[in-house]
């Protein structure tokens, strides 16, 4: 399954960010800790050089716990300040304006030392749609300043929020990019919910997930859940099959529906009810 989704809005948000940059001192990128690279926006890169930078890995209630330190490692080894972050419970998030003001550190002193004694450190934040950008803002803020929603896309324009007198933070709508290189990139961002599912088939979408929870060797997960059995021969629609008649999902005729099927899996793999997954590995 071949999968591109570029809405127009996406376009104007990437010329509204590339207006916006110079406001800011500090890029923080929030990524999906269950598909780090894959959520991480290539063109950010671009937009935000000469930026300091801060990637969140949030969701991490969702990942495997030794894959998000990994892939802690592999952004600080890039450069990047990695927090890990959980944006329903709060974790994480006390640690993201001190970790700002110290990138900031040299630059305050310089501007104090001209006698500047007030001066905001102001960041943008950034993420693909549906990684959890406006539950985040609501946490980090306290209160709720932004709409949220469980489908990408909720939110659609620019808004200055001021977290506190020396901190404000510049939101922005959810942005992917016009072309997926990889396939398999697309394929991780429509398993986590960032692609629209209404243009993706539902049945070929969790038969590829099964396809690659087979290859990540975490087979266990789905027959602990569904209480079936797969074997190292069986075949993705084979497996949905068997998910499928273990719910009771029928049809006319006593045939299983696939689709419901579908539907199941993904939207319980996304709330963590396979347990704590995590669908990419750091690169060598």
């Amino acid at each position: 399954m071949n999968i591109q989704w570029y809405p127009g809005h996406m376009a104007k948000t990437r010329r509204m960010m590339q207006e916006n940059i110079s406001l800011v001192d500090i890029v923080i990128e929030l990524l999906d800790a269950r598909i780090p690279l894959a959520s991480k926006n290539p063109e950010i890169d671009a937009i935000a050089k000469n930026k300091h930078r801060i990637v969140l890995l949030n969701k991490a209630d969702l990942a495997s716990e030794k894959a998000t330190a990994a892939w802690v490692s592999y952004f600080e080894n890039l450069g990047a300040s990695a927090i890990v972050v959980n944006s329903i419970s709060g974790m994480g998030m006390s640690e993201i304006i001190a970790k700002s003001k110290a990138l900031m550190q040299e630059k305050l002193e310089r501007l104090r030392q001209r006698g500047r004694i007030y001066v905001p450190v102001r960041a943008m934040i950034v993420g693909v749609p549906n990684v959890g950008k406006s539950t985040f803002i609501n946490k980090f803020v306290g209160s709720k300043s932004t709409k949220t929603g469980d489908r990408p896309g909720v939110t659609r324009g620019k808004q200055w929020i001021k977290i506190k007198k020396d901190f404000e933070l510049l939101d922005t709508p959810g942005i992917l990019w016009p072309k997926f290189e990889d396939k398999s990139v697309g394929l991780l961002l429509a398993y986590t919910g960032a692609i629209n599912d209404n243009i993706l088939n539902e049945t070929e979408l969790a038969e590829g997930f099964i396809n690659h929870m087979k290859n990540l060797q975490l087979s266990s997960s789905l027959e602990k859940r569904y209480n079936i059995t797969i074997a190292d021969a069986s075949a993705p629609h084979e497996v949905l099959a068997q998910i499928g008649e273990t719910r009771g999902f029928k049809l006319k005729a006593a045939e299983i529906d696939l689709s419901r099927a579908a539907k199941i899996l993904m939207d319980e793999f996304r709330a963590g009810k396979l347990g704590k997954i995590t669908l990419e590995q750091p690169p060598e």
